[in-house]
C-alpha cells in the first residue's frame, strides 16, 4: 500500500510559509491522500535578526485552530485533517513548551531541534570555525539534551536535520560516527514511548537519504520501535507527499510493516 497521509506540513500560519491552507488541502485531495496533519511552527524565544522579527515563529494558535475547523467541515468526507504543531526545542524551554502543549487539544505534536546554542544550522554562521562532523555532533548533543528536557510530544522530527546544511551534506556522514549519541536517543525514545518521523524534506535538499538516515531507522526498528510517521515537511502545495514512494521503499527495507498517523495524541497504524 502507498503512504496516504502526510503528517508534517506548514501553511501561512507558519512564519516561513505563504501557502493558504486550502490550497494545501486541495493539492492533497488531487493526489489521492486520505489525510493531512498540519504541523505549524511554534518556536518560542527564537533569536531575532534583520529578517526575523520577534515572534516570527510564534503561532497564532487560536486563529490557526479556527481556520482548520472551518476547512474540516468544508472537506469532510474528502480528507482527514489533523490539528498538529511542530514545537521547537531549546533546553530551557521545557516548562513553557509543556504549558503550551497542554493548552490545546492537538491531534499530534512533533518536537524538533531547530536551534543549537541560539543558532540555526540553516545559517552558514553555525558552521563557521568547525568541521561538518563537529557541527553535526554538537547538534546531536543538543537534541539529546532537549529530549531529556521535554516529554509532551509524540514523535521527534527530522532528527538529523543539521546535515541538510553542512558543507558536504551527507557525504561522509554515517551512523557509526555518532552512534554514542544516536544509541542513547533511540533508547530514550523507546523507554518513554515516543516515536520518530521519516521526513522526506532532506531529499528535496539533495540528500541521498531521508531524515533520519537508514541505519538510524533500522536500529530503531530492530530494538522494537514501531511508532513512525511520514512527513514531507512541505511549505508549499507542490511539495506535499514528495518522495513518498521512496519513503515506502525505505520503510520496508528497514523492516517496518506499518506507518502511523495520530488522532487525539494516539497513534493509528496503517499497513504499508
Amino acid at each position: 500500500m502507498p503512504i496516504l497521509s502526510d503528517c508534517h506540513l506548514h501553511s501561512c500560519f507558519s512564519g516561513d510559509s505563504d501557502a493558504p491552507m486550502e490550497e494545501m488541502i486541495q493539492r492533497a485531495v488531487s493526489l489521492g491522500l486520505e489525510g493531512l496533519c498540519f504541523t505549524e511552527h511554534m518556536d518560542l524565544d527564537f533569536p531575532t535578526g534583520p529578517q526575523l522579527p520577534a515572534g516570527y515563529f510564534e503561532l497564532d494558535t487560536d486563529a490557526y485552530q479556527d481556520a482548520l475547523q472551518h476547512l474540516r467541515q468544508k472537506y469532510e468526507g474528502q480528507i482527514r485533517l489533523g490539528f498538529g504543531v511542530e514545537l521547537g526545542m531549546q533546553p530551557f524551554l521545557g516548562e513553557k513548551n509543556s504549558r503550551y502543549a497542554s493548552s490545546y487539544r492537538f491531534d499530534f505534536i512533533i518536537a524538533s531541534t531547530h536551534l543549537v546554542d541560539r543558532m540555526d544550522p540553516y545559517e552558514p554562521a553555525y558552521f563557521e570555525g568547525r568541521s561538518d562532523e563537529e557541527a553535526y555532533r554538537r547538534y546531536f548533543e543538543e537534541t539529546l539534551t532537549c529530549m531529556n528536557a521535554f516529554s509532551d510530544y509524540d514523535v521527534y522530527g527530522h532528527i538529523d536535520y543539521v546535515i541538510r546544511y553542512g558543507r558536504f551534506q551527507d557525504r561522509g556522514y554515517c551512523y557509526e560516527k555518532y552512534a554514542d549519541l544516536f544509541d542513547r536517543m533511540i533508547d530514550h525514545l523507546l523507554e518513554n514511548g515516543k516515536g520518530i518521523e521519516l521526513n522526506t524534506g532532506g531529499l528535496r535538499k539533495g540528500l541521498s537519504q531521508p531524515h533520519p538516515c537508514l541505519p538510524f531507522l533500522k536500529r530503531y526498528r530492530k530494538l522494537g520501535g514501531e511508532i513512525l510517521t511520514v512527513g514531507s515537511d512541505a511549505h508549499c502545495p507542490q511539495d506535499i507527499a514528495s518522495y513518498f514512494h521512496r519513503a515506502a521503499d525505505v520503510l520496508q527495507e528497514c523492516g517496518f510493516s506499518h506507518y502511523c498517523t495520530f488522532e487525539n495524541r494516539k497513534p493509528v497504524f496503517h499497513r504499508l
